[in-house]
């Protein structure tokens, strides 16, 4: 993940308008709120994590129809 310079982020919110405390604020702020996004790379594996499961859960799906109709043979 790419750091998050927040100097240069309050230097530019200072430039917006904000003053020197709240530009400090909302950096700190977006600075620590990073470890809780998820990136492009995070997203990838866990669609990759869900196919995965979907097809176990289809696998496991197939194998109970293929044991019922098993026991309902030989009881018939």
């Amino acid at each position: 993940m790419a750091s998050f310079d927040t100097l240069s982020a309050a230097h530019e919110l200072e430039a917006a308008g904000a003053d020197r405390t709240l530009a400090e604020a909302i950096a700190r702020t977006v600075r620590d709120g990073q470890g809780e996004l998820a990136t492009k790379s995070d997203v990838r594996a866990l669609k990759s994590d869900v196919r995965t499961l979907q097809w176990v859960a289809g696998v496991q799906s197939a194998i109970t129809l293929a044991t019922f109709a098993i026991v309902a043979a030989k009881l018939l």
